[in-house]
């Protein structure tokens, strides 16, 4: 499998804060695999049901059931990655408001087979222990925080996001990569031109950008 960085095990790792889970679609078969904390979203113990992609389309908010469907057939004609905000219903009903934010599945010929990333839960909430966690950690990041602004501002727009739910998703990308917030925040504005105009393709573009931009980081700056 060649996706530049696939979770081990497909264990999703985040801030306690948010809740993200990994997934895989190897579009042969449209077979599926999805981490514990994916199972656990959509209301499911680990290993208690397999992943199909009638099931996760039963889950799908009704009024982006379709949208979620077009998406799906345009992965499988194009082989582009499966990326999405939308919403789904857990087994008590409740509705999560998800980004889901892939790459590329690449064999070992470099042929694509396949797409593999993260759902991104948006719905988690506060409790106020771990607000006043992310308030003390703001002002180590005042000289940065034009970069992380104008970073955040390009997640808002890119996912339709607010700033707090922004905010989360570059702090996990920092955790997840241990990168310093701030140099991904730079590296990722610094790469963010070099897209193409905007198009249907852009967010799948982005979630490259996104899911690898740690990578491209020179060294001095990715302690």
């Amino acid at each position: 499998m060649g996706t530049r960085e696939q979770p081990p095990g497909l264990v999703g790792t985040a801030p306690g804060y948010l809740n993200v889970g990994a997934f895989r679609f190897w579009f042969l078969g449209q077979r599926w695999e999805w981490s514990d904390e994916v199972a656990r979203m959509h209301g499911y113990e680990p290993g208690a049901v397999t992943p199909t992609t009638k099931l996760l389309l039963s889950h799908k908010h009704p009024e982006d059931r379709a949208h979620v469907q077009d998406l799906l057939d345009y992965a499988l004609q194009s082989g582009q990655p499966f990326s999405s905000r939308h919403r789904f219903i857990d087994t008590t009903g409740r509705v999560h408001d998800a980004i889901v934010a892939a790459d590329r599945m690449l064999d070992e010929r470099g042929v694509v087979v396949g797409t593999a990333g993260y759902y991104i839960d948006l719905t988690a909430t506060f409790d106020e222990a771990r607000q006043e966690l992310l308030d003390a950690a703001l002002p180590d990041l005042f000289e940065s925080r034009a970069a992380i602004e104008q970073a955040k501002g390009v997640l808002m727009f890119v996912y339709r996001v607010s700033a707090e739910q922004a905010f989360r998703v570059l702090q996990w990308r920092s955790q997840e990569t241990n990168t310093k917030l701030r140099s991904l925040a730079r590296q990722l504005l610094d790469e963010v031109s070099t897209l193409a105009a905007p198009t249907a393709a852009v967010q799948s573009q982005f979630d490259h950008l996104l899911l690898t931009v740690h990578e491209r980081i020179p060294p001095e700056e990715g302690g």
